[in-house]
C-alpha cells in the first residue's frame, strides 16, 4: 500500500476568484505532490507500507522520526484541506449550527476568531475548527502538526502557509482567510465531520491506493 495524491474534489478553476487556478495548480500539484512523494519514500524505508497515514502520522510523531512526521502530516493536512472547500457554500444548518451559535454566538463570531486564529499565527501553520463531543473550539497548529490523530475531529481547516495564498493575495493573509471562510467553506463537510465527532459516523480518513 502506498498514499496517493487525490484528485481535487472541484476544477481547478471552480474556486476563482477566491483562490485562482493558478494557486490550485501550483498549491496542489507541487506542494501536496512533493509532500506525498517524500512521505512515499520514507514510509518504505522505515518499513511501515501497508499502515493507514493516519498511523504513520502518529508513529512518525512517536518515534520522533520528524522528516516523516513533516511530510505524511502535510500529506494528510492537505487532502483534509481540499476537501474542507468546496465551489457551492452554503451556511452551517442543523446541530453545527446550533453549536456555533452557543460557542460563538452565531456565524460572524465563529468567523471573527477563526480569522484572528488565522491572521495571528506566527509563520506557516493551519487554522482549524474543531470538536470534542459536542463542545467547539478554534485553534491553530504549526508547521506540519495536524489534528489527524488527535482527541479533537478537525471540521474544517484553512492553509496559513504562504503558498496557499500568496499567488493571489501576496502578504494579506487576513483578506485571504476572511475570503475563504465568506465563499468556500464547506460547511456540509463540517456537518459530517460533527456528527463524527459525536460518534454517530465515521470521520474522514485518508485514502490509501492498493
Amino acid at each position: 500500500m502506498m498514499i496517493i495524491l487525490p484528485e481535487l474534489p472541484y476544477a481547478y478553476d471552480a474556486l476563482s476568484p477566491t483562490l485562482s487556478d493558478e494557486t490550485l495548480h501550483a498549491h496542489h500539484d507541487k506542494h501536496h505532490a512533493k509532500y506525498v512523494e517524500v512521505a512515499n519514500t520514507l514510509i518504505a524505508e522505515h518499513g511501515l507500507e501497508g499502515l493507514s497515514l493516519e498511523d504513520v502520522v502518529a508513529r512518525a510523531e512517536r518515534q520522533g522520526l520528524k522528516k516523516l512526521f513533516n511530510n505524511a502530516a502535510q500529506a494528510w493536512n492537505h487532502a483534509f484541506f481540499w476537501d474542507c472547500m468546496t465551489p457551492k457554500r452554503r451556511d452551517p444548518q442543523g446541530e453545527l449550527a446550533a453549536a456555533i451559535d452557543k460557542a460563538f454566538g452565531g456565524l460572524g463570531g465563529l468567523k471573527e476568531k477563526f480569522v484572528q486564529e488565522g491572521a495571528d499565527h506566527f509563520a506557516s501553520g493551519w487554522a482549524w475548527l474543531a470538536a470534542e463531543g459536542a463542545e467547539l473550539v478554534v485553534l491553530s497548529t504549526h508547521d506540519a502538526d495536524t489534528l489527524a490523530h488527535d482527541k479533537r475531529t478537525p471540521l474544517l481547516v484553512c492553509d496559513v502557509w504562504e503558498h496557499a495564498y500568496y499567488l493571489d493575495y501576496k502578504q494579506d493573509r487576513k483578506v485571504f482567510i476572511e475570503r475563504w471562510f465568506d465563499t468556500v467553506a464547506n460547511w456540509a463537510f463540517a456537518e459530517a465531520q460533527f456528527a463524527a465527532a459525536q460518534g454517530r459516523q465515521a470521520p474522514w480518513t485518508f485514502k490509501l491506493a492498493a
